[in-house]
């Protein structure tokens, strides 16, 4: 593991106290020039309105298009100086990207299999009109025309793992380490979430303990979520898996877990929930195996303390 990515550590303690304010700061900033993108327009419509959806996707694009900049600023006002190259520590490279784009997304289904085997159950389709579906290119273009379904699946996950993943992730290792790295970042990804209060509460969509709950609910949710393709971007050292990863979960949703419990196949489906978790933690590891994506993983070489997370 190279010793040049770390200069943090190698810093007196007065001036690593410096340099990881900075790193802190900078997340921060980042992480509200994200959200605050959003509300740069003037509007009495609802966040699921087209238009809006659209103004958004202007304004977040930018923010995530100048995010590497921050990231660059970063390094010229700490001084710390990397081994890969810019992009690399972003997770932008082409070594190990077959098993970036498929073993970490497998991972994330095998976690879902309660859900998927639940939706197969009452999915009134068969196995081949799914396929058929899946290769028909109207049903595409239908996806791509609805800008929810834009949102939700693509600009979302690309533009949040973009910045509170590729960006924050390389500020925050080179002062707190890797595992402090994995559950302070998604810190910044939780609260960026709170934003949905104010949405909630201007349009008066349910009681004012009925938001907060569901605030509280989806912060922790969000954090945990954070936590994991956060571990994936440190272990592949790879955008592509965490947006695929948070595309697909986008897509399934929370566990419908109340519905699984009524379930007229109720045995079968929670057995599918449980061996779905158990089978996820069995392969955690060697599914995110570093030898896969080419060793060492980029944001491994910002640290000079040997990880476990970095070894297969």
């Amino acid at each position: 593991m190279t010793q040049e990515g770390d200069l943090a550590s190698s810093l007196p303690e007065q001036q690593k106290h410096g340099v990881c304010c900075v790193s802190v700061l900078t997340c921060l900033l980042l992480a509200c020039s994200y959200v605050g993108s959003l509300y740069v327009w003037r509007s009495h419509l609802p966040r699921d309105h087209p238009t809006v959806i659209k103004r958004r996707f202007t304004s977040v694009l930018i923010v995530s298009g100048l995010s590497p900049v921050f990231v660059w600023a970063w390094r010229e006002f700490t001084g710390i100086t990397t081994g890969p190259s810019f992009l690399a520590l972003m997770g932008i490279r082409f070594e190990g990207i077959i098993p970036a784009i498929i073993l970490p997304l497998l991972l994330t289904m095998v976690l879902f299999l309660g859900p998927l085997m639940q939706l197969a159950m009452d999915c009134p389709w068969t196995f081949m009109d799914g396929i058929r579906v899946a290769l028909d290119p109207w049903f595409w273009s239908l996806c791509v025309s609805d800008m929810r379904w834009l949102r939700n699946q693509v600009v979302a996950p690309l533009t949040e793992e973009l910045v509170f993943r590729a960006c924050m992730l390389p500020m925050l290792v080179p002062c707190a380490g890797l595992s402090t790295a994995i559950f302070t970042c998604p810190l910044f990804f939780g609260v960026a979430h709170f934003h949905h209060i104010i949405e909630l509460l201007r349009f008066r969509q349910g009681t004012l303990s009925g938001i907060f709950l569901s605030a509280v609910f989806q912060f922790s949710y969000t954090a945990v979520f954070g936590a994991y393709t956060a571990f994936i971007f440190i272990r592949t050292g790879h955008l592509v898996g965490p947006v695929l990863c948070h595309s697909f979960c986008n897509y399934m949703g929370f566990p419908a877990i109340s519905a699984a419990l009524d379930h007229p196949h109720r045995v079968s489906v929670l057995s599918c929930y449980m061996l779905g978790v158990l089978l996820f933690l069995l392969f955690l590891f060697p599914f995110t195996d570093p030898t896969y994506y080419g060793l060492p993983t980029p944001v491994c070489t910002l640290t000079t303390s040997p990880s476990p997370l970095c070894l297969s």
